[in-house]
């Protein structure tokens, strides 16, 4: 490790954390040479295995730039496709694979999507899915009206529950 002010080769580790959210690591050095400290990050490399064959490291813009043509004229906003491109990189590192072939970074892409906006997720599973007929599309939107319809008795029930704020009092127990 080169010291950033000084670019003296000689660095030594004082202290190490891993990040919050584990995917990376926080480590406070010294440089031997000038005294001065600095602060680096280590974060496991991303690869994406393309169909052919060649590879390439992961990058989030490159996953959002695909979204973002899907949305293109939806109410959809850059901080949304912010937090999709950050859930498709969780989504991805959990795994625990370093090389991920191009095809699981689509399949990470479509459940958020999916959830962001149904026009968007349509657009673009008609691409990566390579939609031939109509047909294509009707099946895919039969499935969303039956992923849909399966969801709504649950949101009925959770609806009609009490609030725990709003719950009758109950008597004080003797003892």
């Amino acid at each position: 490790m080169h010291c950033p002010y000084c670019r003296d080769t000689d660095t030594r580790v004082i202290d190490s954390r891993v990040s919050d959210d584990g995917t990376s690591i926080r480590r406070r050095r010294s440089c031997s040479a000038c005294q001065k400290r600095f602060t680096t990050v280590e974060q496991m490399q991303l690869t994406v295995l393309k169909r052919s064959g060649a590879t390439e490291p992961f990058t989030r813009e490159k996953a959002v730039a695909g979204v973002r043509k899907a949305c293109k004229g939806r109410p959809v906003t850059e901080d949304q496709l912010a937090c999709l491109g950050q859930a498709v990189e969780d989504t991805l590192r959990l795994e625990g694979a370093a090389e991920v072939p191009a095809h699981e970074v689509g399949l990470a892409i479509l459940g958020p999507l999916r959830e962001l906006d149904e026009v968007a997720y349509l657009r673009f599973a008609s691409v990566y899915r390579a939609f031939e007929s109509a047909d294509d599309f009707e099946d895919e939107i039969a499935l969303l009206r039956a992923e849909r319809s399966a969801a709504l008795p649950l949101v009925d029930e959770v609806a009609q529950r009490p609030s725990r704020d709003h719950a009758e009092p109950q008597p004080a127990r003797s003892g």
